[in-house]
């Protein structure tokens, strides 16, 4: 489980991610320069979307399965291992170097890439091994029902939680957003994201996709 600490004056935001997700990635971007623009500190924690889809398999796309049951544990379990050997503090930086290499350099979610990643870091590379090891799914199973529990169960990743009404932690999935807005662009999206926090009651807007992930 990530730390739980913030540095004083900042405020927390905590993040919950599945490297795999396309969508996790853009809003991650925005949040890395949110810090840049406002005094806020990420705080980033696995989630996982095999764990989350596991009891819905037989009720998915044939492809979308396959992605979750072949290749979706690999990744997470590797920022995990990461996590746990070597502390929280590699987390962004290894999903930063995953994330461009999957999703940015469309090398997605292979052993060369994560491999690729881990050199990026300088992490070893014996981590990659973990894609296929199941060692530390107890922890990678409770960030997620962590992040989960927050939000509930119909939804995906991002999960993002942040001070509400009287400082109590509100939970979103998302935002979603592309491309990941920058500068003053992402510090409104912030300042937008908290005042609908602070609404007692306030769930959800959404609106169709009609357009896909822009990596820039």
């Amino acid at each position: 489980m990530s730390d739980t600490t913030t540095a004083p004056g900042k405020i927390p935001a905590d993040f919950w991610f599945d490297p795999l997700c396309p969508w996790a990635w853009m809003t991650s971007r925005w949040m890395l320069e949110v810090e840049k623009v406002r005094d806020v500190e990420v705080r980033w924690h696995v989630m996982s979307l095999a764990v989350l889809n596991e009891d819905k398999l037989d009720d998915l796309p044939a492809e979308y399965r396959e992605l979750l049951e072949k290749k979706a544990w690999g990744p997470v379990r590797v920022v995990v291992a990461a996590q746990q050997l070597h502390g929280d503090e590699v987390v962004p930086g290894l999903y930063t170097a995953l994330g461009t290499r999957f999703h940015n350099n469309g090398e997605g979610p292979t052993r060369e890439a994560v491999l690729g990643a881990l050199a990026d870091v300088d992490l070893p590379a014996s981590l990659a091994d973990f894609m296929d090891d199941g060692t530390y799914d107890t922890e990678l199973r409770a960030s997620h029902k962590e992040g989960i529990d927050k939000v509930g169960q119909e939804v995906g990743t991002p999960v993002i939680a942040v001070p509400g009404a009287d400082g109590e932690q509100v939970a979103f999935f998302g935002p979603v957003v592309t491309p990941a807005p920058k500068g003053e662009d992402a510090a409104k999206l912030w300042d937008g994201t908290l005042l609908v926090a602070s609404v007692p009651g306030f769930y959800e807007i959404k609106r169709t996709r009609t357009r896909g992930p822009v990596f820039d």
